[in-house]
């Protein structure tokens, strides 16, 4: 059987590429009088950030014991998906694949990108359809297969041995996007990556890091694959307080820690109310701060319950009569409670 070999998936003109040189390439420096960048000398926010993420990297490294070099930080996961197309697809030439129903930014990169792409739908556990998958991996314009696990929206974990079946006979990148891996109480793929040189791992820190506004998107690569990243993306591509930010979310467990308990406590809440409101007809099993629940009208349901300024997230289209539902503070779950069972009243 033939082995991965990086170089062999990698667009021609990315190996050729000569990555653009910023000012805080040449001097790395913290102290000194700055004329180099052409900024602004007056203000709090007139310097360039670090532009490639050295303090945010180091405190990744030392939660996960993984090397610096294996790790890309970027304006949240949209780019490194956005990047990873960049990097492996010729357009209007290669191939990603992805299992929908699932995170929508795979189709829409793929698209702006001119990437064909292979859709095979989840079987009816939510899990990939193995034999419908097979066929493709010998395809030699394939080059990407996104999986995301927990998969988002139907909130379940997809099934480790297929992921690595998945790996073991794939000669191109497989990309795992773990956005909610910490509420799923399991190990990250992140762990495997020396095993798998075709892997990548991408986190973020918008959902159990409660950082959306500040757009943290991380990848966990082989050295080879992170090198690509970095030379590829925009020079300064987190900005100094996004970064700042993310430091201090990491710095602080406790904080962390109290609030993801505080989310799957209020989630077991939901799963044992729900059942009890005569509209609901069923609650897909989670792995993550959002419940899939099947209702017996979800369009009716999601627009009474906006009318009640409830906001949620309606999936009828990809799931039928589904309602996704992110798991609120103990209040915001309270008003969402009390106004499913006014509504069926």
């Amino acid at each position: 059987m033939k082995s991965f070999v990086l170089q062999n998936i990698i667009r021609k003109n990315i190996l050729a590429l000569k990555p653009y040189s910023c000012a805080r390439d040449e001097f790395k420096g913290n102290e000194g009088v700055f004329l180099d960048a052409n900024e602004n000398p007056f203000g709090n926010l007139n310097r360039y950030p670090d532009p490639y993420q050295s303090k945010l990297k180091e405190k990744l490294s030392q939660l996960n014991d993984i090397a610096i070099e294996k790790i890309f930080a970027g304006n949240g996961s949209d780019e490194v998906i956005d990047l990873t197309f960049r990097i492996f697809c010729t357009p209007g030439k290669d191939k990603a694949m992805m299992f929908p129903p699932t995170y929508g930014m795979y189709k829409v990169c793929a698209e702006v990108n001119d990437v064909e792409t292979i859709e095979i739908p989840l079987n009816e556990d939510f899990q990939i359809n193995m034999p419908d998958l097979i066929p493709y991996l010998n395809d030699e314009y394939l080059k990407l297969i996104f999986i995301c696990s927990p998969n988002n929206p139907t909130g379940n974990l997809i099934k480790s041995e297929d992921i690595e079946f998945i790996l073991n006979h794939f000669l191109g990148i497989v990309f795992i996007d773990e956005a909610y891996i910490d509420f799923a109480g399991i190990s990250s793929f992140r762990d495997k990556i020396e095993m798998y040189p075709n892997l990548i791992v991408s986190q973020t820190l918008s959902k159990s890091r409660a950082l959306a506004s500040a757009r943290i998107g991380i990848a966990y690569a082989s050295s080879e694959i992170i090198d690509y990243y970095n030379k590829v993306k925009p020079p300064y591509n987190v900005s100094g307080p996004n970064q700042k930010a993310a430091f201090e979310a990491l710095t602080d467990g406790e904080l962390f820690v109290n609030r993801k308990s505080a989310i799957l406590e209020e989630k077991q809440r939901l799963q044992k109310e729900l059942p009890k409101i005569p509209s609901v007809q069923k609650i897909y099993h989670s792995d993550t701060n959002f419940l899939l629940i099947k209702f017996n009208n979800a369009d009716k349901i999601y627009s009474e319950l906006i009318a009640m300024k409830i906001i949620t997230r309606n999936r009828h289209s990809v799931i039928n009569n589904c309602i996704r539902i992110t798991v609120g503070t103990p209040e915001e779950n309270t008003i969402l409670l009390k106004a499913l069972t006014e509504l069926n009243n």
